[in-house]
């Protein structure tokens, strides 16, 4: 099999897989349900993060290891495979295009890209808390007018791609992460109303 064609079939196996996880939390575990909102978010994290795991030591680094494609910043117009981040990112966006219930993105008190700083000061003084002690911090918020349970987990350099990238980016404010450092948090999101 061409080398390519089998780096593209994995990242489309990951996607299509991770939309089927997607689907099925968004379908069957509301919090309408019964089930907790920390539940549902504790749910949606382990899919999150076992996904951009496998991608990252499994694709990512195994793909650079093998000299056969590189992760890039501009993926698309190299051609190269997305970085972790982006992985996650767009995954998140093909959510919102699907109306889905809720809402993810990677936040950083250190961000390379600007939209992935907090959005406000609750915010930041939750995701310093996330970085201070490692713990998840979970509240409620309003976001256009819709109440939503919000938790925070700790986003951890599970690899050395993650601490490589950050550390040698031209627009990275910090620049000294090493192996398992909280680099900032995942945020979930899921409407209460």
């Amino acid at each position: 099999m061409n080398k390519p064609y089998a780096v593209v079939g994995v990242v489309a196996a990951l996607v299509v897989g991770g939309g089927i996880v997607g689907w099925f939390l968004g379908a069957h575990m509301r919090p309408t349900t019964g089930i907790p909102p920390r539940t549902v978010a504790d749910y949606l994290h382990a899919v999150i993060e076992a996904d951009r795991t496998f991608y990252t030591q499994h694709v990512v680094e195994r793909m650079e290891a093998m000299l056969i494609v590189t992760a890039s910043e501009r993926w698309r117009e190299e051609q190269a495979l997305p970085l972790p981040a982006q992985f996650l990112q767009e995954a998140s966006r093909n959510l919102g295009l699907e109306q889905r219930p809720f809402r993810y993105r990677l936040i950083s008190l250190w961000p390379i890209n600007p939209k992935n700083a907090p959005e406000s000061e609750r915010e930041r003084h939750d995701l310093e808390q996330v970085v201070k002690y490692g713990e998840v911090v979970e509240n409620t918020t309003h976001i256009d007018g819709r109440l939503y349970f919000r938790a925070i987990y700790p986003d951890r350099a599970v690899s050395r791609a993650c601490i490589s990238c950050h550390n040698a980016h031209e627009r990275s404010p910090k620049r000294d992460f090493k192996l398992n450092d909280i680099m900032g948090g995942l945020e979930i999101l899921i409407p209460l109303s």
